[in-house]
């Protein structure tokens, strides 16, 4: 089989049996779900998922959304894309910061990475109360790849200036941890 691949997106309001439906009919058309993001934001639950199969079961899949959204009253979307890519050129890091909640966090982070060339191939954010205290904090979680003429020292030393100038606990590390070679 030649495997074509879809972007499958949807929110509605939170409710039990979501997952359940939306798989549901992803295995009903004959596709098959790849990769997958689900949370629940405020009070909807958002999905967003790459799907595979061949152009007919796609087709198939695609021509179902609307259906597929008045029955669960979710906004489903679909659209193709191309295949995923393996192994992409660069170095993969793990960025997280910590800090108190503020407008302008992840534009300013995100700002600092496009300017060297830094892409962000996850992203996942959350507020919550600090033990204790009860202030809200703000976490983020970054899944990068920089690329083979950026310096990760570098990179380090301009994160660090933005850790005083915004106030944030900011942390890059190797995604994956160097083996021991003794």
């Amino acid at each position: 089989m030649d495997a074509r691949y879809a972007v499958v997106t949807a929110v509605g309001e939170d409710r039990v049996g979501i997952v359940r439906d939306l798989a549901s009919a992803v295995e009903r058309s004959g596709c098959n779900i790849e990769e997958s993001r689900m949370a629940v934001l405020g009070g909807d639950f958002a999905v967003i998922m790459l799907v595979s199969g061949s152009a007919p079961h796609l087709e198939g899949l695609t021509h179902a959304a609307p259906a597929l959204g008045a029955e669960t009253g979710l906004q489903v979307q679909i659209h193709t894309t191309r295949p995923p890519r393996r192994g992409g050129a660069g170095r993969p890091y793990v960025l997280e910061s910590v800090s108190l909640d503020a407008p302008g966090i992840v534009h300013a982070v995100s700002e600092l990475l496009r300017r060297r060339g830094v892409n962000i191939e996850a992203l996942d954010t959350e507020t919550a109360s600090a033990p204790w205290t009860g202030a809200q904090m703000f976490r983020m979680r970054a899944n990068v790849v920089i690329p083979a003429g950026v310096s990760p020292g570098e990179l380090r030393r301009e994160l660090e200036e933005l850790e005083l100038e915004r106030d944030l606990d900011i942390v890059l590390r190797p995604a994956i941890a160097p083996t021991d070679q003794s």
